[in-house]
């Protein structure tokens, strides 16, 4: 039995910073790019697309990092490992986690590359087109993984996004036998279909292995990490081979599958969605909160669907409203 934990969970994540801006569907067009992907970009192109972007506004972001700043809003004791450059940006991105109570001391690269970046644009809609520079992000190296902490976490949440890098996988491929070795959970976030396109055979070897005991997906990931098109049979595929199998669906709402139990649990209602930057992020932060605090799923889901909903009505990633009292009004 594992020994009582300094942390809920520690995540592992792309650390970067969210240069967000409206935009038209014309200029979308224009870039050629397709309304609500995420598609990686070298240092060359971020320069010439945020030349192309409108005023923007600058925030913290990164899948992994924006789901501990749910957690700790509601009261979860957070640790995050993630890389940035001893810059600028990377300086705003430490203080901001800091800020939160999030427990943050990756060492910043004093040379090489920049802290990443993330460009996003916004449409009238609410969806949200992202365009990300990876910048130090993706130098995450194996002796940064601070396997002390990893093996006093109770959950290990890793993004799907830094998966792509040679070094930062390597990295989380230990921090998986780590977490696992000190008999703790692993949580996994597909974070894009893309990701699945390129890694789809390692996802499913490491799901085959029995080594995800919490997999998160939307709609589009289950499909692809299954292989098929329809979605119910997709997701009797996996939930077959994950513990705990959480899918979101959008305005259709979510569902978790735990042994085979099924829950579900419908979208909460808002007048107008404003910015869909982090909706899957904040999800996750509630349905981790609720199991932290050993809540039946369907209440997880509850809390996940809430704070979506709250991250959705403003622009940005990380919540500028009370995500603990608006779950304490609905659950107690």
């Amino acid at each position: 039995m594992a020994p009582p934990a300094r942390f809920d969970i520690i995540a592992i994540g792309n650390a970067i910073v969210d240069v967000i801006a409206r935009a038209d569907d014309a200029l979308i067009d224009a870039e050629g790019l397709t309304k609500g992907s995420m598609r990686l970009i070298d240092a060359v192109e971020a320069e010439r697309l945020y030349a192309a972007m409108g005023p923007a506004v600058e925030m913290s972001g990164g899948s992994a990092a924006n789901t501990l700043a749910g957690m700790a809003a509601l009261g979860q004791r957070c640790a995050f490992i993630g890389q940035v450059a001893d810059d600028q940006l990377g300086h705003v991105f430490t203080h901001d986690l800091r800020a939160l109570g999030v427990a943050y001391d990756t060492p910043a690269l004093s040379a090489g590359a920049p802290t990443a970046r993330c460009l996003i644009l916004v449409t009238p809609d609410g969806q949200r087109t992202m365009n990300t520079f990876l910048g130090a992000s993706h130098l995450l190296e194996q002796a940064m993984i601070a396997e002390d902490r990893i093996a006093a976490s109770d959950i290990l949440y890793l993004e799907g996004y830094l998966w792509d890098p040679p070094l930062s996988r390597a990295a989380m491929r230990r921090a998986i036998d780590v977490a696992r070795e000190a008999g703790r959970k692993v949580a996994f976030t597909l974070s894009d279909a893309f990701i699945i396109d390129r890694h789809g055979p390692d996802f499913r070897a490491l799901i085959a292995e029995g080594l995800f005991d919490i997999l998160f997906a939307n709609e589009v990931e289950i499909g692809a990490l299954a292989e098929e098109a329809d979605f119910e049979t997709a997701v009797a595929k996996v939930a077959a081979q994950v513990p705990l199998l959480v899918v979101t669906r959008g305005e259709k709402g979510a569902i978790a599958i735990r042994n085979g139990e099924r829950s579900a649990v419908d979208a909460e209602p808002i007048d107008q969605v404003v910015d869909t930057t982090g909706a899957g992020d904040l999800f996750a932060a509630g349905f981790l909160a609720g199991l932290a605090e050993g809540r039946p799923d369907a209440e997880c889901l509850t809390m996940g669907a809430i704070c979506a909903r709250e991250i959705i009505a403003q622009v940005g990633p990380r919540a500028q409203t009370d995500l603990k009292a608006r779950i304490a009004a609905r659950l107690g």
